[in-house]
């Protein structure tokens, strides 16, 4: 019986380093969604005010299509220290577990797999170079018609833009007024 305990244990502390492995590589992966809000408020009012937001936050105006009637600011996104370290953490805890289970496996080497933890600064140093990188958030602004008559128009406002960044507008497209679906 005991025999099982010592493989099984490193089999499942490989997995959880294989999971580690894909957690850090999802900390800088691009997360673009789009959503749309309704305005009361005319077309040229809600560009204007989601233009001032925007670059209030560092973004600057890098295209205007007309074909498409896009709007596209880009900034650059600055990588978390928190989230580097915490990174580190993880990957330091995963490798020191590693090297435990390890030198319990191989007692000859013993504490010569703790070794294995001088990696675990990569974790960190992989976020903090890929994490920074330029972003773009795109608008459309559009009139459409409230009632069947067309007299009632409201503005329809489609923002393409990381998860995050969205979720940082929300307020401040409620104090412009917009609304959200």
């Amino acid at each position: 019986m005991r025999s099982f305990v010592l493989p099984s244990t490193f089999l499942l502390t490989l997995l959880l380093m294989v999971g580690l492995f894909f957690f850090i590589r999802a900390s800088v992966k691009d997360r673009t969604e789009e959503l749309q809000w309704l305005s009361t408020q005319p077309e040229e009012a809600v560009l204007k005010q989601v233009e001032a937001y925007l670059t209030h936050r560092s973004y600057r105006l890098t295209a205007l299509d007309k074909d498409l009637e896009q709007v596209t600011f880009e900034g650059t996104v600055r990588p978390s220290v928190v989230l580097a370290c915490f990174l580190t953490a993880l990957m330091l805890t995963a490798t020191l577990c590693l090297s435990l289970v390890l030198s319990i496996l191989f007692p000859t080497i013993g504490l010569g797999f703790s070794i294995l933890t001088a990696i675990s600064p990569v974790a960190g140093w992989f976020y903090w170079q890929r994490a920074q990188r330029p972003e773009q958030v795109r608008l459309k602004v559009e009139s459409i018609a409230s009632s069947p008559t067309g007299t009632d128009t409201q503005t329809l406002l489609t923002v393409i833009a990381h998860r995050d960044e969205i979720t940082a507008m929300r307020p401040t497209l409620k104090t412009f007024g917009v609304i959200a679906p």
